[in-house]
Formats: structure tokens, sequence, C-alpha cells
């Protein structure tokens, strides 16, 4: 049940009537029935994996009341549950996602310096969203543990946490404090709040259903037949890729963060127009940003306090480590890991520059542009991550040696579906200038006569509508962050 879909539609009217006509601001009784549409979305999706989840948050629950218990009486004891906890949901992903890729790869090893094994792989179905659920209990009780936040007691408002149904499938990847802050309050229909949550979902549908449902077309039948394609149609494609992944990823983040809008809740923010990043460092701070702010403090900084006698060199192997972890996540595959050892190695002269640690403003010329200097730097940028996610794209380390080979030798004629290319980079274009105002005129509307002003949401509303409909691509494709 993707959330641009009818069946999303209709589910969700169901919860958001009960959820206001009927339950409204009875703190208690939204929760539970939060938690109930949140088991039954998860359900829809994947039902065997129910007992999982549900084993996992009872789990977590008991081992936060433990720590908050031990915390000042016996921290030896409250450290032990800690490490249990952390190394449970280290364990669920494990086992679920890196068991056989591990066993694969030791296996592979063995017979390639001639000791012949006959290991066989496990029959394993890895649950939707684990990476983001699992997560999340991590977090949790590691923020017990440092005291930032008392232990939940109600399993109900724990479950809801964990189970949040517009983010458990594909994130953002909420902190505890701030979400169950909020599951402690009633909530009553915030019309404002309403409205910014309904602009989010169609510019999030918008996002996904023209910009990179669209530009997939081309780049499935570009990459899908690599080796019938020439370097310039796998350049062009592997520069669609980035923008690609960000409309479908950020469009998720919009649709989901407008639904606990509509709901009264909050969820972190999870991008911040990435592509007008002058260095790597600001592009990550930019692109998927609970999951970056996660590992930065869950991490990097455990890492980094531990290297600290090697200076800025213990920096460095600290942000290579917590690299290579996050193209790990993503999935179990070397060219993943290369991914994420990528993007550790081009920190390295930032680091040893001193350009990690400072945070770039938003530069204007007198007219409100960037600087020319600025532009080369988000375009450099662009092109690094652009050449990165070449790694992500493929299906092995053979096919991205491939794909590289190809564009630095084989030149020819660019392969071009005329309709879906001028469709996209149509669509594609609307939301570069949508990102383009909101990063140098956010304080300015695009238009300010007084009729418009008036109907601002409802215009902004039938705009988003008009183009979905007329352009969007309409068949309910999955979304790309779903298999991991």
């Amino acid at each position: 049940m993707v959330v641009n879909s009818i069946n999303f539609l209709i589910f969700f009217l169901v919860v958001f009537v009960i959820y206001y006509f009927l339950l409204n601001g009875k703190a208690k009784a939204q929760n539970v029935w939060l938690l109930l549409a949140s088991y039954f979305f998860y359900g829809f999706a994947e039902w065997k994996m129910i007992p999982l989840l549900l084993t996992a948050t009872v789990v977590f629950y008991g081992l936060g009341i433990a720590i908050g218990n031990n915390s000042e009486t016996n921290k030896k004891k409250a450290s032990l549950f800690t490490t249990l906890g952390v190394v449970a949901g280290l364990g669920l992903l494990l086992y679920f996602k890196y068991l056989n890729f591990f066993i694969q790869s030791f296996s592979d090893f063995f017979n390639a310096i001639g000791l012949q094994t006959h290991w066989s792989l496990f029959s394993i179905l890895m649950p939707i969203g684990i990476s983001f659920f699992t997560f999340k209990l991590i977090s949790y009780v590691i923020e017990v543990h440092r005291e930032n936040i008392e232990p939940c007691r109600n399993f109900v408002d724990f479950a809801t946490y964990i189970a949040f149904f517009p983010t458990i499938l594909s994130g953002p990847i909420d902190r505890p404090k701030p979400f169950l802050a909020q599951l402690s309050k009633g909530r009553v229909l915030d019309y404002e709040l309403a409205s910014v949550g309904l602009k989010r979902i169609f510019w999030g549908m918008f996002m996904k259903m023209c910009v990179a449902d669209r530009l997939s077309i081309y780049g499935d039948a570009v990459f899908g037949n690599a080796i019938h394609h020439n370097g310039v149609s796998l350049g062009f494609a592997t520069l669609l890729y980035p923008i690609q992944m960000y409309a479908d990823f950020a469009g998720y983040s919009e649709m989901a963060i407008g639904v606990g809008y509509l709901l009264g809740i909050k969820i972190t923010e999870n991008f911040k127009r990435p592509f007008f990043s002058q260095n790597i460092a600001e592009y990550w701070r930019k692109w998927h940003i609970s999951l970056t702010g996660w590992l930065t403090d869950y991490v990097f900084m455990p890492l980094n306090v531990s290297f600290r006698n090697m200076e800025k060199w213990g920096s460095i192997f600290a942000i290579i480590i917590t690299f290579i972890l996050i193209g790990m996540w993503h999935g179990a595959a070397w060219t993943f890991a290369l991914f994420g050892l990528y993007h550790g190695l081009l920190y390295v002269p930032l680091m040893l520059s001193g350009a990690f640690f400072k945070k770039n403003k938003v530069k204007k010329t007198k007219s409100g542009l960037p600087p020319f200097n600025v532009v080369l730097k988000m375009i450099w940028t662009f092109l690094l991550v652009s050449f990165g996610l070449i790694l992500f794209r493929s299906a092995s380390l053979a096919e991205a040696g491939m794909v590289m080979k190809k564009i630095a030798t084989e030149w020819g004629g660019l392969f071009v579906d005329y309709k879906t290319l001028i469709n996209g980079l149509l669509c594609m274009v609307i939301m570069f200038c949508k990102d383009f105002w909101d990063e140098y005129w956010p304080d300015k509307h695009a238009f300010s006569t007084g009729i418009i002003n008036r109907y601002r949401f409802e215009l902004t509303v039938a705009g988003y509508i008009v183009l979905i409909l007329f352009f969007g691509v309409l068949d309910g494709n999955q979304f790309i962050y779903f298999k991991f």
C-alpha cells in the first residue's frame, strides 16, 4: 500500500475520520487507534513479519525500563542492558539483511584460495522497513542510557513510536524524545498545520510520480541493458539517477511528513535541497538527514572520541568507518560498501583543510543569485555524487566497472525516449525551480497579487493536482528505499 495509491487514500480517510471525529483530543484513545492503524498498514505490506515487529517492540520496551530502573542504583547493570539492546538490534539486521551476504563472501574467499566450501544460503525473507525501525529501537535504549529521556512506561505510546505508519517503511528515522512527547498530548485538528501537510503531500506526490517515476523509465531502460548502451547514454542516465533518487526518496519523506501533520504529529525533516551543496560534507548534511544524524550521534562521535589521540587522522578514520556503514545500511553487497568508502574518502581533503567543520552560508549576489564560483562548487559536488551512484545503482562490481569503462571510452549517439524525457525533464525543472526559490528567496512568494494571496493554498494544491494528472505516472511504482 504505497502512500500515493487509492488503497492508502481509503485507509487514511478511515484513520483520519475516527482519529478526529470520534477520538478528538483523547490522547490515549488516539494512540491506541494509531497503533492499530500502523499494524494494519504494516501487515498489509507484510503480515508475516508482524510477530517480529511486536516481539522486538516488547523486548526493547522492557530493556528501556530495565535501563531506567538501574541508571542510578546500578550503572553497570544499566550498561549491560544497553549493550544487550544494541546487540539485539544489530543482530536483527545481521540476520535478516547480512547473514547470506557474509556466508557467500566467505565462501567465495575460501574457494578463491583453493579451500572448497559447500555452504548453503538460508532462505530468509527480509522484513520491509527493518533498517528504519531497528535504528529507532537502538536509539531508544541509547537515549535512555544517556539519561536524555525517561524510559517510556506506556507500551502503547512506545509501540506507536516504533510502528508509526507514515514512517515505518521508509523513514524518516524519528528520535524518541520529540516523538513520544507529542503522543503524551491529545491532538485536535489544527487547520493551519493540516493545510501545510496537504501541500507537502501533493508536492511529494509530484516529486515521486512526475519526476522520479518519469526519469526511472529512461534510467531503467539504460541501466537495465547497460551492455547494449554506449557511454553517452550511460553517462546521461548516471546524471539523471541522483535526481530520480532525490525525487523518489524526498518525495516519500514529504508525503510522510504531510500525513504526520494531518494527524497533528511533526516528523523530523529528512532533506534540505541537497543539490545546492558546495561540498560533500554539506551534501550529507542535507541528504537523508535523519540517517546521517543518527550515525553521527551513535557511530561517528563515539569513534571520534576513541580515536582522539590521532587528532585529524582519528576523525578521518571515524568518518570513513561511518560512511562504510552508511553504504552497508543500504544493502548487503560490496557495491554498497565501496559506495560508502568512496564518500568517506571524499571527506579526507575537507578534514585535512578544516573545511569539514565549516558550514557554508547561502551566498548571494546583489540580484539574489548564487555567485559563479559557488555554482561551480555545486556542479562539482553533483558530479562527484553522480559518479559514486554508479556503484549504488549497479548490481555488481563487474557491472559498475563496465559502466565506468563505457562512459570513459565508448562514445556514440544518445539513446532518447522523447516523450519520457520531455515530460520528466520538464517536471524536473519545475522541482528545481521550487528548490531554488526555497533556497535563495525563502521569504518571498512567487506571486503576491491580492487574489492569489487570498486563495494561495487552494491554488497551490490545485496546481499540484493538475501537474500530477497531466504528467504523473499513475501506476503506483514502489519507492526505491522500500528495499532498504
